[in-house]
């Protein structure tokens, strides 16, 4: 039996590898260019129909621990507006406001403010989403993006299953390479 046969599981794990690699290779430089408009716009139709919705980013805002937290600004804002900028815009009601009176009308406004703030946010959420089209915007934003970056973000974001890729090509080629080996030494 020739000794060059017992090479056949070698060169075929390296030929599994090679094809693994070249498919890779075809992948990102002609198949995922060809398809970006394609893929774009099925991860644009994604986003815009399950994984963004406006009526998610309402319940968000309009949280009770939400607006907690928002809540120590607007009173700041607030209590600027009453000390300082009404007594420059109206320095005649400056004169009969204290202290008391100050933190009265800011009571009041800020439960003014807690009673329209979701009412306002839900109006305003309802326009912006009667401007924005969510599935429009990620589409064009990844249809943009040059294949050269997709790619390089690809390969930063799954370096290691296409190394397995690999090895799996090469795994793949060695088991038909002792299979045939086997083959042969059976018939010969």
């Amino acid at each position: 039996m020739n000794l060059w046969l017992y090479l056949l599981p070698l060169l075929s794990a390296i030929l599994g590898w090679c094809l693994n690699w070249l498919a890779i290779q075809l992948f990102f430089k002609k198949l995922l260019p060809a398809k970006q408009p394609e893929i774009a716009a099925k991860i644009g139709s994604a986003a815009g129909t399950g994984l963004f919705s406006f009526e998610d980013l309402e319940a968000r805002i309009n949280d009770k621990e939400a607006l907690k937290k928002i809540m120590p600004t607007i009173e700041k804002h607030i209590d600027e507006f009453l000390r300082h900028k009404l007594g420059k815009a109206m320095p005649v009601i400056s004169m009969f406001i204290g202290d008391k009176t100050i933190s009265q009308l800011k009571e009041i406004f800020i439960k003014e403010l807690e009673e329209i703030f979701p009412a306002t946010i839900k109006s305003y959420l309802n326009n912006l989403q009667e401007d924005i089209d969510i599935e429009k915007i990620v589409t064009e934003k990844i249809a943009s993006i040059p294949p050269a970056k997709l790619e390089a973000e690809i390969r930063k974001a799954i370096p290691g299953e296409l190394r397995l890729l690999k090895i799996y090509g090469a795994v793949a080629g060695l088991v038909i390479g002792l299979i045939n080996l086997i083959f042969i030494m059976i018939v010969s």
